[in-house]
């Protein structure tokens, strides 16, 4: 399993520029595929402007794509705290997680969410906001 650190990922977006199955279900959704991978975005109503164009790049451009996956390969999944977001007052968040290289979306998930709430600030809990794998 590949963890992720998230800091790298904001400074390169910004320098070229999600759940329970109940809450999951309520969420609106961006799906796209790019380089075999299949990426979802949670649009949840808590990401600012900012944190959804990071995800997009990730969905769109190879290279973030890549800075993500880090080498990795099968599933991935980054959870954020509605309370501590993703990027804010410029830096990214110490809760927000990211979890590559697992078997399946459900195990992904997991890790992420398992991860974001052990060092969340906030009181909300975490909620997965980004969900990658194979496509097809």
């Amino acid at each position: 399993m590949r963890v992720w650190g998230v800091s790298g990922l904001v400074v390169a977006a910004l320098a070229g520029a999600t759940i329970s199955g109940a809450a999951r279900a309520e969420v609106p959704v961006e799906v796209s595929t790019i380089d075999g991978y299949q990426v979802t975005i949670h649009l949840h109503d808590f990401l600012t402007e900012q944190e959804l164009g990071v995800f997009r790049l990730i969905g769109s451009n190879s290279q973030m794509l890549q800075a993500f996956l880090q080498g990795g390969t099968g599933f991935g999944a980054m959870a954020l705290s509605p309370d501590d977001g993703y990027i804010r007052g410029g830096l990214p968040s110490g809760s927000a997680s990211a979890r590559m290289g697992l078997a399946d979306a459900q195990a992904a998930a997991a890790s992420a969410l398992e991860t974001c709430n052990a060092a969340r600030t906030g009181a909300a809990e975490c909620v997965v906001v980004l969900e990658l794998g194979p496509a097809g």
